[in-house]
């Protein structure tokens, strides 16, 4: 059997809070994804009550942390809309409330980072976590 236990590293990069005033959002952490190959995003979103409300992830790379940008499309697997929370006329379990998300990145720049901004205020409970994968020296710390 096949584990991946000791070749992933998970680190928080927006710990769970409400999302906060419209249009501001919340900001992750700086990732430095050196000792990683592989990158993946991943996005929790709470109960969503609001009809109007949404969810958009931005995620963004640099080869140093002053200088982050928007990460191109073409270095995701997946897309930052799909990645987030539509406005919907009714709220379901498991697809637009009460939902984990991902996005996966394969550029090169050393750093990574996530925002997650809503577009009503004192929106509901979100999380993100960066996971790490495919480390150059594994196994990797748990």
């Amino acid at each position: 059997m096949k584990d991946i236990h000791h070749t992933i590293r998970r680190v928080r990069s927006i710990s769970p809070v409400a999302i906060g005033t419209t249009g501001t959002g919340k900001t992750g952490v700086v990732v430095d994804r050196s000792a990683a190959l592989a990158v993946e995003f991943e996005f929790d979103y709470g109960t969503i009550t609001a009809t109007n409300a949404t969810i958009t992830p931005t995620v963004l790379h640099g080869d140093v942390t002053g200088t982050m940008t928007s990460i191109a499309d073409a270095d995701l697997i997946g897309t930052e809309l799909l990645a987030g929370i539509p406005a919907a006329a009714t709220r379901t379990s498991g697809t637009n409330k009460n939902v984990s998300k991902r996005l996966g990145y394969k550029g090169v720049k050393r750093y990574v980072q996530c925002k997650l901004v809503s577009t009503i205020t004192a929106g509901p409970p979100v999380a993100a976590s960066v996971l790490l994968g495919y480390p150059n020296n594994a196994p990797l710390a748990t």
